[in-house]
């Protein structure tokens, strides 16, 4: 059904337009806080945002995307990113909630504000519920890495190297986590490899700093990245390494280059979180709560994790093929 969804939108829109002209309703600008603009993950989670927004404006509203500029800082620049959604008169403000202890006074100063909130992509539902957000939508991220380190480990992956390029930030620790504690379950052992956050996306410093822990660690067997871009670099250095056949290899999020791979049969799997749909639940549902008091008793609102493997390849690459996943 996912690759039917532009058809859903469609209506939505037509449906939301013919509301918009049949009858006033409050104007609500929503921001939302998000990732940098050539994240491969977020230019799909900016598509759901975009295509949210065609309904927030056919009933009157704005929506403003707010990226990071890099992952350096992320707490601290997110949580600038909040305050200027304040200063901007923001009725709604949607944002993953990456780094705790930077970012939950600047979600206190928007509800303090009377700005209404959700959490999407990282936090979870009880950080939503301690800062006063109407919800979550997204993964949870430490049942996401149990997932994966379980199926590695049932696959046959005996030392498995979780790839953290922005170590720090809560959500990508807890998804190391969950692989850590999924692997021991599977019998396997599972370990972080930290990498500075500036190396994120940088093809030949996370290529070479992985390539170097294979060779000086010949009985790693899996590889697993926090992100489609790192999972390119990943498997650039699992052939410079010569582990090819011996070192699986796995990611978080999905995208052409990952799903061509799992097809090929040289990557063994990828955890989807969904990314379209958080970015368009979340600014859908901040806006039906600003404008209408809507609110959905279900909460959170879980977009993954799905297992992508040789098994559902085919189904998942439709998706891919339309910018949903």
């Amino acid at each position: 059904m996912f690759h039917k969804l532009p058809k859903i939108l469609k209506g939505a829109i037509a449906s939301a337009a013919l509301l918009a002209a049949a009858a006033p309703v409050a104007a609500g600008d929503i921001a939302v806080v998000g990732g940098r603009i050539d994240d491969p993950f977020f230019v799909i989670v900016k598509k759901g945002i975009d295509d949210a927004a065609k309904i927030v404006e056919a009933r009157g509203g704005s929506v403003t995307y707010l990226p990071l500029a890099t992952y350096e800082n992320i707490g601290g620049d997110a949580a600038q990113l909040i305050r200027t959604a304040i200063s901007q008169g923001a009725t709604g403000i949607a944002a993953p909630n990456w780094v705790p202890d930077s970012m939950d006074d600047a979600y206190k100063a928007a509800t303090d504000a009377g700005i209404a909130i959700i959490l999407y992509n990282a936090g979870g539902p009880e950080k939503a519920e301690e800062l006063g957000a109407i919800g979550y939508v997204g993964n949870v991220e430490y049942t996401a890495g149990v997932a994966g380190g379980e199926y590695l480990g049932n696959a046959g992956a005996k030392n498995i190297v979780c790839v953290n390029t922005v170590p720090g930030a809560a959500n990508l620790e807890d998804r190391c986590r969950g692989i850590a504690d999924g692997a021991a379950a599977a019998g396997s052992s599972a370990t972080q490899l930290p990498l500075p956050a500036s190396s994120f996306g940088d093809k030949v410093a996370v290529t070479e700093a992985l390539k170097a822990e294979m060779l000086s660690n010949p009985d790693i067997d899996a590889l697993i990245t926090m992100g489609n871009q790192d999972a390119d670099s990943a498997a650039l250095a699992i052939q410079q390494a010569g582990a090819q056949g011996r070192v699986m290899l796995g990611t978080f999020n999905t995208d052409a280059a990952s799903l061509d791979r799992i097809a090929a049969g040289t990557q063994t799997l990828a955890i989807d979180q969904q990314g379209y749909l958080q970015g368009f639940l979340s600014v859908f549902l901040l806006d039906s709560y600003v404008n209408y008091g809507s609110r959905t008793p279900t909460n959170p609102i879980l977009t993954g994790p799905l297992i992508v493997d040789s098994s559902n390849i085919e189904a998942t690459m439709k998706g891919i093929e339309q910018g949903y996943r």
